[in-house]
């Protein structure tokens, strides 16, 4: 009764925001006033990324959610069962901080939902786009929308690469002990480029260089290379090759939860239960996270009803597990997904599975 109430608290919230001036006059300047002017040339600050201050002595919490995908039914049953199963997973995981890896809502109406309902936790959160944004509206309208929201931390980025691309720093005693780099991989490809010619799109090289640049720029204000993790919503190609190392399975209908073997039987968990819709070419963006030997922890989203996490070649590959009833889904990968980070900046990651809302 209370997540009902919640709901539809929720539903005219943003009925009001809806019919409200949804752009403002701050927009005269166009789009691009919105994105950073930004150059590999110029120096990285301190102040260029989000700071999160960590608690000494205790775990920094970090709850990622993703695929809601909140559609035409977000005033009804759907949109109810949604905040249902959230609130449960804010109430028993109690994160510093929730980010979504993507595909968050697909109308206007649903994405303001959404917003709403995740900005009334009172919890810092960090959004990027998956490749059903912007379907119901344009990428553009929900990025603007996400920065107009109290507790949400997303940035537009570097112009030229995307919708959301930006970092967060997690200190502690002011020292950075962590970093969150949330990028943008897109929807489908609509010129040939480094991830093929037809399907779904990934990174773009100016988001290598970014990346590149951050990763430098932190080490040197640092004095070591800080651990980090990458969240976005679309897996590498990285991630089928990780899973049948990992379990030998080369058709993954025949077993959709086979034993791990070898050493990755002592690291891994979670299932596979449709084929990785990664982009058509491998963009070698794996291999710049070993280059720079920073990142070792990936979150993506995207495949549903896949919530597996592998340890492969020194950086562990993870399915964010999929919230809520929208779209497709299976009833036991449904939840979360936890990244704890200690006061040596060191992640772990594990999923918070709950049973699916009735």
């Amino acid at each position: 009764m209370l997540a009902f109430l919640k709901n539809w608290i929720s539903i005219i919230i943003s009925l009001f925001m809806l019919i409200s001036p949804l752009i403002d006059s701050s927009l005269k300047g166009g789009e691009e006033a919105f994105f950073e002017q930004w150059s590999a040339d110029q120096e990285f600050t301190a102040d260029y990324a989000v700071e999160l201050e960590k608690k000494p002595g205790k775990d920094y919490v970090i709850l990622n959610i993703t695929d809601m995908q909140l559609g035409k039914e977000a005033l009804w049953t759907t949109g109810a069962k949604l905040r249902k199963n959230t609130d449960r997973l804010v109430r028993e995981v109690n994160p510093d901080l929730i980010t979504v890896s993507g595909d968050n809502a697909d109308t206007r109406l649903a994405y303001i939902q959404m917003i709403t309902m995740i900005d009334s936790y009172g919890i810092p959160w960090a959004p990027v786009m998956g490749n059903h944004d912007g379907e119901g509206t344009n990428e553009f309208w929900c990025a603007y929308n996400f920065t107009k929201a109290k507790h949400c931390l997303f940035k537009f980025g570097p112009e030229g690469m995307g919708y959301g691309n930006y970092i967060i720093n997690i200190t502690e005693n002011g020292k950075i002990i962590h970093t969150l780099f949330m990028m943008d991989t897109h929807s489908r490809i609509v010129e040939p480029n480094i991830n093929g010619a037809d399907g779904y799109d990934h990174l773009w090289p100016e988001q290598f260089e970014w990346y590149s640049w951050a990763v430098d720029g932190i080490t040197a204000l640092a004095g070591r290379t800080v651990e980090s993790t990458v969240i976005f919503h679309i897996p590498l190609c990285e991630y089928k090759t990780a899973w049948l190392e990992a379990t030998g399975n080369a058709d993954w209908n025949a077993n959709h939860y086979p034993p791990y073997i070898g050493d990755y039987a002592e690291t891994s968990f979670g299932e596979r239960n449709e084929e990785e819709c990664s982009p058509p070419e491998n963009n070698g963006f794996f291999d710049l996270l070993k280059e720079k030997g920073s990142t070792k922890n990936v979150i993506c989203g995207h495949d549903h009803v896949n919530d597996y996490s592998i340890v492969y070649q020194g950086i562990r590959l993870t399915y964010g597990v999929k919230n809520g009833p929208g779209c497709y889904w299976k009833d036991d990968v449904n939840g979360g997904t936890v990244i704890t980070v200690n006061s040596e900046g060191t992640a772990s990651v594990a999923h918070h599975i709950i049973a699916f809302p009735d």
